[in-house]
C-alpha cells in the first residue's frame, strides 16, 4: 500500500522559493504530525531556520487537553520552540492584529473531522478573514478527510442558524479536505484572502483513513480513533440533548444512551433502512464525567460494518426521532449557552435548520426528510466539484 503524503511532508520535501525569508506562523494542535509522529512545529522550525515566529491553537487547546465546549485556553509559551502560542479559543475566536503582527505567512496544519459542526474549520475561516485584512498569505497543509471525500450527507446550514458550529451553507458531512474547504470559503463564500494549498500526494477520495497509512492522533479529546470520527457526523447531535454521547467513556460518540432509555423498544422503533451498514449493539455504560456521570446509562454502541452504506446523520436522526416519541417526558433538549450562543436552542445550531427539529418532532419519516434536502445537496455537489483537488 502506498502511504499518503500530507501537505506538511510535501512542503518539507520541496520548500517553495517564495517562503525564503518569510516570517511564518503555524495554526496547529497535537494531530499536526508527520508520518513518524514528529510535530509540525519542530519540522518547520528545523526546515525554515529562524523563520517560525508564532504558533496558534484552535478549540481544545494547544495540547488538545480541554474536554468540552466553551472550555477556554490561555495563551502560553511553547517549551519545545520557545515561541508564543496564541489561543484562538479563549478571550477571542478571531486572531487580532497583535496576534498576527509577528508573521507575514500563516501555515495551517489541522486534522479536520469532515463534519460541519467541527469548529476547527471556522477558526480557519476567521484566520483567513483576518489574514486578508492584514495582507498575510495563508497556506493550507492538506490532510485527509477521515470520513472520506465521496459521500456527502445532510441538510445545508440555514443562515438563521449560523454560529461557531456552522458559518456557511454546507451539509453535515461535507465531503471535502480542509484544503478544499479553504478554497470553497475563499471563492464561493467570498473571503478572498491570499490562499495557497499544498496538496497531499497519494490520497484518493474513496480512501478509508486506515488505508492512508498515516497515524491517527486525536485532533480533539473525544475523537480518539478514526471510528469515532466516522460516527461523529450523526452522533454529535446528542450534544443538544440530555442523551449521553459517550463523553466520559472510552468510546465517545460510538456509545450513546441515558438511564431512561429502553434499548429493545428503541431498536424496534428505528426504520430498518436506516440501519444499513451499521449494527446497534445494546450496552450499559457509566460515564465518569459530563452528562449522567456516575449513573448507569442504557443505550447502544454503533458498530459500522459497511462504510459505503452507512448514513451517519440519517441513522442518528432516526434514533433521535424514536427517543423523542418513546420518552416524551424524560427526553429534553440542552438549554443555551452553547458555543457562545446564549439565546438560540443548541439543537437548532447543531442541525443547522430549525425545520429539521420540527419535522423530527412531527414524526415525518427520515427518508422523507432526506428527500427534502436532496435538491440543495445536489446543487452543493455540483459546486464543490470546482474545488476538488483529488
Amino acid at each position: 500500500m502506498m502511504r499518503v503524503r500530507t501537505g506538511l511532508e510535501v512542503l518539507l520535501d520541496a520548500p517553495p522559493k517564495w517562503m525564503t525569508g518569510k516570517r511564518v506562523g503555524l495554526l496547529c494542535n497535537p494531530a499536526s504530525v508527520d508520518s513518524r509522529y514528529v510535530h509540525a512545529r519542530l519540522r518547520i522550525a528545523e526546515a525554515f531556520e529562524g523563520q517560525l515566529k508564532a504558533l496558534y491553537s484552535p478549540q481544545h487547546g494547544f495540547f488538545a487537553e480541554k474536554q468540552d465546549n466553551m472550555v477556554e485556553s490561555d495563551h502560553l509559551k511553547d517549551s519545545g520552540t520557545g515561541l508564543p502560542v496564541f489561543s484562538l479559543y479563549g478571550e477571542t475566536r478571531k486572531p487580532t492584529e497583535t496576534m498576527l503582527a509577528p508573521i507575514d505567512t500563516l501555515l495551517v496544519d489541522l486534522q479536520d473531522a469532515g463534519t460541519r459542526v467541527y469548529t476547527f474549520i471556522y477558526t480557519l475561516s476567521y484566520c483567513m478573514e483576518a489574514a486578508r485584512k492584514a495582507g498575510i498569505k495563508v497556506v493550507i497543509l492538506d490532510r485527509p478527510n477521515p470520513v472520506g471525500g465521496v459521500h456527502v450527507e445532510g441538510n445545508l446550514l440555514k443562515k438563521a442558524c449560523a454560529s461557531f458550529v456552522g458559518r456557511f451553507p454546507i451539509p453535515m458531512r461535507h465531503g471535502l479536505t480542509i484544503g478544499e474547504l479553504a478554497i470553497l470559503f475563499n471563492t464561493v463564500f467570498g473571503i478572498g484572502c491570499d490562499l495557497a494549498v499544498i496538496a497531499m500526494q497519494g490520497w484518493d477520495r474513496q480512501m478509508r483513513f486506515e488505508e492512508t497509512g498515516l497515524p491517527w492522533v486525536a485532533p480533539s479529546p473525544n475523537l480518539p480513533t478514526p471510528t469515532s470520527a466516522l460516527v461523529y457526523p450523526g452522533q454529535v447531535i446528542w450534544e443538544g440533548t440530555n442523551v449521553s454521547e459517550g463523553r466520559g467513556t472510552t468510546l465517545p460518540f460510538e456509545l450513546f444512551g441515558a438511564p431512561f432509555l429502553e434499548p429493545d423498544r428503541l431498536l424496534a422503533a428505528i426504520d430498518a433502512d436506516l440501519l444499513k451498514g451499521a449494527v446497534l449493539r445494546p450496552v450499559v455504560f457509566e460515564p465518569t464525567a459530563n452528562k449522567w456521570a456516575g449513573h448507569s446509562c442504557q443505550g447502544f454502541q454503533i458498530h459500522v460494518t459497511d462504510e459505503t452504506a452507512y448514513r451517519s446523520y440519517a441513522l442518528s436522526l432516526g434514533i433521535y426521532q424514536a427517543i423523542y416519541r418513546l420518552h416524551p417526558d424524560a427526553f429534553t433538549y440542552k438549554e443555551p449557552p452553547y458555543e457562545y450562543e446564549y439565546a438560540r436552542l443548541p439543537m437548532d445550531l447543531i442541525l443547522g435548520d430549525p425545520e429539521i427539529r420540527t419535522q423530527i418532532e412531527a414524526g415525518i419519516p427520515i427518508g422523507e426528510i432526506e428527500q427534502n434536502w436532496s435538491r440543495p445537496l445536489i446543487t452543493y455537489k455540483k459546486v464543490i466539484k470546482d474545488v476538488h483537488l483529488y
